[in-house]
């Protein structure tokens, strides 16, 4: 198992358990005894319960800056995992190669109006290329 160092403790799972497990025994013998017999009856449920569900058990405890954090998986089930952490990129490219597309077609629908306009309009296309009419749009423009 891997281990991560806070301070000078090495911490793994299994020894992360051990620690917990340990201090929980210690402060039971202070509780009263319907107490804890409740709490051997939880225990022993929980172990039973543990026992029929094959859940993915954490294999590396990494603590850093007051965090616990529970790593799952093993070295076999790596790639996976990569897999797992490249979907949120995966979507994140097909996102922006969505909105790219939407953008270029939006565009072309813009220019097509205006085509349509200039070609549907009383004046002929090449009126908007006359110097005489870029100044008398100026002159009505100031007025």
């Amino acid at each position: 198992m891997n281990t991560h160092a806070h301070g000078n403790l090495p911490v793994d799972a299994e020894a992360f358990g051990k620690i917990v497990a340990a201090r929980l025994t210690a402060s039971t013998s202070e509780l009263p005894h319907d107490i804890t017999e409740r709490l051997r009856a939880a225990r022993v449920q929980a172990v039973a319960k543990r026992r029929l569900v094959s859940a993915q058990t954490a294999t590396e405890v990494s603590i850093s800056g007051g965090e616990a954090v529970l790593q799952f998986g093993s070295d076999e089930e790596g790639w996976l995992n990569r897999l797992a952490a490249l979907l949120p990129l995966l979507a994140l490219i097909v996102g922006l190669l969505s909105i790219g597309v939407l953008q270029d077609e939006m565009r072309a629908n813009e220019v097509a109006e205006v085509d349509a306009e200039l070609l549907t309009d009383v004046l002929p296309p090449s009126a908007y290329t006359d110097p005489g009419f870029a100044q008398f749009i100026r002159s009505n423009h100031s007025r």
